[in-house]
């Protein structure tokens, strides 16, 4: 990465740090697009730049979380045992949620209260679905290609946003990577059926 893409990430960060900060403190419908650039000392065209929207600042983290273990998905060799390469990519997206848990949280607790920002959250994983069922789809042989990288490519997701919730929800409670390693031993024991690539 060189000097100029290092600064634009700065500045990326910055601005979601600032923005995260501000939601945090007056919630996100009191906080303004202004108030953010402020705080990160650039001017809101920057700022749109960067984001162009409010709800793509508060989802950023579960975006970059998500589609960056996707890409990593996709990159794995086609005959790979699926699966495998499904549940490593599971715990590739906990992994990257369980590196900053404040943010997650943060992420639900807004979500919960701005209908703008549900709605936006759910988009993202419906494209992260259709874009694994779409990759899976090129994987698998036989009958019922389709239908059959939809369910699996659902049946990821679920396990994702069913773990993270339920993290979120007990936050005193159990911690995402026991509830990983549950579901995990589900995956491996044949709990929660996953296609193979025959």
């Amino acid at each position: 990465m060189g000097l100029r893409e290092l600064k634009r990430e700065r500045t990326r960060r910055l601005i979601s740090d600032k923005a995260f900060e501000l939601f945090t403190d007056h919630g996100f419908g009191r906080t303004t697009v202004e108030q953010i650039a402020a705080a990160a000392e650039v001017g809101p065209s920057t700022l749109y730049r960067y984001f162009p929207t409010k709800e793509t600042l508060v989802l950023e983290f579960v975006e970059d979380s998500l589609f960056g273990a996707l890409d990593w998905f996709r990159a794995q060799p086609a005959d790979a045992d699926l699966p495998d390469a499904l549940q490593a990519l599971i715990e590739r997206v906990l992994d990257e949620m369980d590196s900053n848990p404040d943010r997650v949280r943060t992420v639900y607790d807004l979500a919960g209260q701005t209908p703008s920002l549900s709605a936006h959250l759910a988009d993202v994983i419906w494209r992260w679905r259709n874009e694994l069922t779409i990759e899976l789809t090129a994987r698998l042989a036989g009958d019922s290609v389709e239908f059959t990288a939809a369910l699996a490519a659902g049946t990821t997701m679920n396990i994702i946003e069913i773990v993270v919730q339920t993290w979120v929800d007990n936050p005193d409670g159990t911690q995402v990577k026991q509830l990983a390693q549950e579901a995990m031993g589900l995956l491996r024991g044949g709990g929660i059926p996953l296609p193979t690539s025959q």
